[in-house]
């Protein structure tokens, strides 16, 4: 039995290392912001005044990856069953654009359907962030990750694979995980075919590497784009912010741009009009 000098030296310490221990992470008035980011269990969640994001009418080559993720989107924000998605591909086509649209769209009904941006090197406290997010119910809550993936020496993807439907808890009913990513299976090719090479049972392990995505119940594939999509994602641009230029001239001038950059896609395509939009002297105001 500890003399009571002793036991009034531990409670000391004890006292002292609570209070220098950080708080942890509160939910703030989630009224104030319709989105937010996660900086980690010290941080917690921060306000998103202003979401960098386009309107979904403008995302154009899209339209039955868009369809899907709306309607499953639309499901989720009335409490009925729905997925997390996946959406993989080609880059620069409107993966992560679409998410954010997507939201925007159907939270203008929907005033408790927020968004949450986690960060690819937070994906390791990801469970404390669903556990924060439990505890309020009347909202529902888009967990998006933006360029999603794991490299040979990252084990954080167990932990993603355990929050997203494993656990006894398991996924809050309120939580759903979007997540855009160049990989479909999130993991580099190389990466599946040493455990292959390596691996006692390479058939078992392969398959421990590639479940990840099976976490997701949508998959949405994106693809480079025809030279018909680049001209209606450049038109539409043009069209929304009113740059005044014909359209054959602005056809041939995005050719120009495409062969430069040696591919066409979203990305391109709206780099082309910020150019375009500074040779004419116009703004590019939303």
């Amino acid at each position: 039995m500890k003399r009571p000098s002793e036991l009034a030296q531990l409670t000391l310490i004890a006292e002292s290392l609570a209070r220098i221990a950080p708080a942890p992470a509160v939910l703030p008035d989630l009224k104030k912001a319709e989105a937010f980011v996660w900086n980690g269990p010290l941080v917690g969640l921060s306000p998103i005044a202003k979401v960098n994001r386009v309107e979904i009418e403008l995302l154009k080559g899209v339209d039955q990856s868009r369809d899907i993720l709306l309607e499953n989107t639309l499901r989720f924000a009335k409490g009925l069953p729905a997925n997390n998605a996946l959406l993989w591909g080609a880059r620069g086509m409107g993966k992560s654009s679409l998410v954010k649209a997507a939201h925007r769209k159907i939270s203008h009904d929907f005033k408790t359907l927020k968004i949450v941006e986690i960060h690819r090197e937070d994906i390791s406290t990801l469970p404390v962030l669903m556990s924060l997010l439990r505890g309020a119910p009347k909202y529902r809550f888009i967990i998006f990750c933006d360029d999603l993936s794991f490299d040979a020496q990252d084990t954080s993807y167990k932990s993603l694979k355990a929050a997203l439907d494993g656990g006894l808890e398991g996924r809050p009913e309120n939580v759903i995980f979007y997540a855009t990513s160049n990989r479909r299976h999130l993991l580099p090719r190389d990466m599946i075919e040493n455990e292959q090479s390596t691996a006692i049972s390479p058939s078992e392990a392969v398959q421990e590497k590639v479940s990840l995505s099976d976490r997701f119940g949508l998959w949405l594939g994106f693809h480079n784009c025809s030279q018909d999509d680049f001209f209606a994602m450049v038109h539409g641009y043009a069209k929304y912010f009113g740059l005044k230029m014909n359209a054959q001239d602005i056809e041939a001038a995005a050719v120009e741009w495409s062969v430069t950059r040696g591919a066409r896609s979203g990305r391109v395509a709206w780099q082309f009009i910020q150019d375009l939009a500074g040779k004419l002297e116009q703004t590019l105001k939303d």
